[in-house]
């Protein structure tokens, strides 16, 4: 006999955990299926906080580097990998522990197996139970792709993982990729001593923003030393555990890089192999992720999907979100409302950051919609000179009869706080009048935003 519940949350992360703790708030018996080796999720264990820990020491670490250019005298700033490693340990131990206490606080029963649909109501676990439940949410996340690159798959390579765990300075790094996780670990990669090349396919490293902000990142990579090639394809990798060639091409040439270590960053895939959905009447999508509706429902409607195995985008709060949204609409709460993707937050923690809120250009473009534009330089701005933050610039959207603001565009010094003055205001509809009537201090980062503002401001009245 089955084991049943109202819900069973397959995964552990940050669209399960939420889903099965507001499916509890409502009273139902939940249960929580995650087989990996430690509860906690990909951006506690994998992702998210330790690549921000090892990111924060090494810009603290930059900064001391450049002491002389602040007027400080700092006779040495170099890392310690041990003592860096340890730090990272303890902190994503402490996180993850307070999961784990969360998950296995007796609302929940969590079975550390894995799970496999053998019909649409029924899942059976790897150490052979079955359990049934009336709706389910899938949450599994996603795994680092192989992509079809000749010879990668016989080269020895490490993925973020590997990365995210060193305890040495590695000589010299190929980093395959420019995409967030790329571009973050080539530069923590940098930092502490590595000579970084990276190599990525499209033209420009972290294609999915604007050119003009990824030209921003791009220099400031180049400045820091990373020998950066776009616009390239992969004709071969080779190596062993010694050494790892690649050769690519570019603009018709055909050149090779060597070195220690390779780093495969180029993206992940929905983890979606195990789970046995057709069984269950599931479908993917053309890009291997579960089809869902804008309640998450996928094609068996009363099976739920959030997070990376969902997407479109593989964000946290996105993650959240769907497996918030999941849950109350499994259980009829009334009133919710599908999430909106016109408010979607988007963070890069490189050096310079780049952040987005709302729509963006080239979505307006692409649907024909009109708009105002305007954008103030980091380089011209008195907080941002103090600081010798001056690669970058704000960039700020709005409708161009009333002045509300679309969306918003951040390359620059903690571009990943700035965005958030703007969560409010979009969400309320504001215009750029509304965001001119508020007081802004100086000096500050901030009020580089009235520029734009101001600008924008200036053309309506006109």
């Amino acid at each position: 006999m089955s084991k049943r519940y109202d819900l069973i949350v397959i995964g552990g992360g940050s669209a399960g955990f939420n889903a099965a703790r507001v499916a509890i708030s409502l009273g139902k018996r939940v249960a929580l299926v995650d087989g990996a080796k430690q509860l906690g999720g990909l951006c506690i264990l994998r992702g998210c906080m330790p690549s921000k820990t090892l990111l924060y020491s090494t810009e603290v670490l930059h900064l001391a580097q450049k002491g002389k250019t602040f007027g400080l005298r700092i006779p040495s700033a170099k890392v310690d990998m041990k003592a860096l490693h340890a730090r990272k340990k303890k902190l994503i131990g402490e996180f993850a522990e307070y999961r784990e206490r969360a998950l296995q606080n007796g609302e929940y029963e969590v079975y550390r197996s894995h799970a496999r649909f053998i019909d649409t109501h029924t899942v059976e676990l790897s150490d052979g139970r079955t359990l049934s439940a009336d709706k389910f949410l899938i949450a599994t996340g996603s795994k680092t792709s192989l992509p079809s690159v000749p010879g990668l798959a016989r080269t020895p390579f490490w993925t973020s993982d590997e990365v995210l765990d060193l305890d040495f300075v590695p000589g010299s790094v190929i980093v395959l990729g420019g995409g967030i996780v790329a571009c973050e670990l080539a530069q923590f990669l940098r930092r502490i001593g590595s000579k970084v090349t990276l190599i990525q396919r499209s033209q420009n490293i972290l294609r999915d923003q604007s050119t003009a902000a990824s030209e921003v990142v791009q220099q400031a990579f180049r400045d820091e030393g990373i020998e950066l090639h776009t616009g390239t394809r992969l004709d071969n990798i080779s190596g062993d555990a010694k050494s790892v060639a690649v050769r690519f091409t570019r603009a018709g040439k055909t050149f090779t890089r060597r070195a220690d270590h390779l780093f495969n960053a180029l993206g992940r895939e929905p983890n979606t192999d195990s789970l046995n959905l057709s069984a269950a009447g599931v479908k993917l999508t053309d890009e291997g992720r579960v089809k869902t509706n804008r309640w998450q429902q996928t094609t068996a409607r009363h099976i739920y999907a959030g997070g990376d195995v969902a997407g479109p985008y593989d964000i946290v709060h996105l993650a959240i979100a769907q497996g918030e949204l999941a849950a109350r609409h499994a259980f009829g709460v009334k009133g919710i409302k599908p999430i909106d993707h016109s408010l979607l937050l988007n963070v890069v923690f490189t050096d310079p950051q780049l952040a987005t809120i709302g729509l963006q250009e080239r979505d307006l473009i692409a649907s024909g919609v009109k708009f105002l534009v305007a954008s103030y330089p980091f380089n011209d701005h008195g907080k941002s000179i103090i600081m010798e933050a001056n690669y970058g610039y704000v960039k700020v959207i709005a409708e161009p009869k009333q002045g509300r603001i679309l969306g918003v565009e951040v390359v620059g010094p903690q571009a990943g706080e700035l965005i958030h003055i703007f969560s409010g205001p979009l969400a309320m509809k504001a215009t750029v009048f509304d965001m001119l009537r508020a007081p802004w201090y100086h000096p500050t980062l901030a009020e580089i935003f009235t520029y734009p503002f101001e600008e924008i401001a200036d053309q309506i009245k006109r």
